[in-house]
């Protein structure tokens, strides 16, 4: 591609990528209830931006950036009914010796080594690479598992929900984590990591399992999640539209799921239209990478209609706030962006209470992927919590790997 062309594809991602390019995890919740809403947004873009240069801009952000590409060692783990869930494993890097550098004593100081492994478990209609920058920042220094929740990602589609036709529960999840706990990190302390649905299922595995949170659990980081009382979210919606969600929504998700492949078809032709609906539960601010938003879409694209509909009910159902009693002895990491739509930053409010001892971390200008919206800020205080752990090796450095925006941390 000559310079010139290149530039004129630079220009036109740049102009185009706002607006279209947009990913959360409450994508389930957005369809058929706020299209209406989001489609006059969508048809003034339709109307200054052609399909032909927004379908190149899309394929320009699908290369522009590494997100999602890195890859560790890789395994199987098997739930308690047979589903197959993948995950890998970063180990620790060869220690080069010499002395630490300017940003490993920022972020760690002189803290002694202990050998752990810090679990990330990721939210609804993700998978393991929204944990990128995190990842990627930590890659080497410590032994890190990041996992496929089961219907997401890698792993294979929920056995009991497939075959026998049996609800999805956040407790099963628990046990999930619990099987690939057993798999890919049998011995040693442990530090776990979770985001909206992955932070209920570690509150979920310490329900189920408390010898384990008191035995090998040595911190515990929740971010973007919440311990109960999310049929009382609103999304950012009148009354009386969340009344008509509550109602209605359900019923909506069992129908489409039924007709998972014509509402794919669908869930494609009109991608331009959803895009709108879903960045306004992904991210808060305007200057977000458009790389990083379509990484993030491209997440939630790759999760069929009936996986969000079969997930989607748990969460009315979740209450796991007496399992956070379990964590009350450990470091305790509860980070929430300030405008999170899909679990309110009051939610994570509600978690610190129950953990006086824990570190709450409020972020500005923050929507619910804050983890890559400010990957930065999420780097920091998980080195924080390592340290606070003893959990970092004294010659090690972690790294900034990229950035999406600039913030700021409102600390409690």
């Amino acid at each position: 591609m000559s310079d010139s062309r290149a530039d004129a594809m630079t220009d036109a991602v740049a102009s185009a990528a706002g607006s279209w390019r947009r990913a959360t995890g409450i994508a389930g919740a957005a369809i058929g209830v706020l299209a209406a809403g989001a489609a006059a947004g969508v048809a003034v873009e339709r109307m200054t931006v052609g399909r032909a240069v927004r379908r190149k801009a899309r394929l320009a952000l699908d290369s522009a950036g590494p997100y999602g590409t890195l890859r560790g060692t890789p395994g199987k783990a098997y739930a308690d009914d047979g589903t197959e869930l993948y995950y890998e494993v970063d180990e620790v890097a060869p220690d080069p010796g010499g002395t630490p550098s300017a940003r490993r004593l920022r972020l760690f100081g002189r803290k002694a080594p202990a050998p752990v492994t810090v679990v990330f478990c990721h939210g609804y209609c993700l998978n393991q690479d929204s944990w990128h920058f995190q990842r990627a920042a930590l890659r080497g220094v410590v032994r890190t598992v990041h996992w496929d929740q089961r219907s997401h990602g890698r792993s294979g589609r929920g056995v009991a929900q497939s075959r026998d036709r049996e609800p999805l529960t956040i407790d099963q999840l628990g046990r999930d984590l619990k099987a690939v706990i057993d798999a890919a990190a049998p011995e040693g302390p442990l530090v776990l990591v979770g985001h909206s649905m992955g932070g209920m299922t570690v509150m979920a595995l310490a329900a189920q399992y408390p010898e384990l949170i008191a035995e090998r659990v040595a911190a515990t980081a929740f971010v973007g999640t919440s311990s109960g009382r999310l049929g009382e979210v609103n999304f950012g919606l009148p009354v009386a539209g969340v009344n008509a969600i509550r109602r209605i929504l359900p019923g909506v998700l069992r129908a489409l799921g039924q007709q998972a492949e014509l509402v794919e078809k669908g869930r494609r032709a009109t991608a331009e239209l959803f895009a709108g609906i879903i960045k306004r539960y992904s991210f808060a601010g305007r200057d977000i990478d458009p790389a990083v938003e379509r990484f993030a879409e491209r997440m939630i694209e790759s999760t069929p209609i009936d996986v969000v509909a079969e997930f989607y009910p748990a969460f009315t159902d979740h209450d796991k706030t007496g399992a956070l009693a379990r964590f009350r002895q450990l470091p305790v990491l509860v980070l929430a962006g300030v405008q999170d739509l899909v679990t309110p930053s009051g939610h994570s409010e509600a978690i610190a209470d129950e953990l006086p001892d824990a570190e709450l971390v409020l972020v500005p200008d923050a929507g619910h992927l804050v983890m890559l919206e400010h990957p930065e800020v999420v780097i920091d205080r998980l080195a924080d919590l390592l340290t606070r752990a003893g959990a970092v090796p004294a010659a090690a450095t972690v790294s900034s790997y990229g950035t999406s925006s600039s913030s700021t941390v409102r600390p409690r």
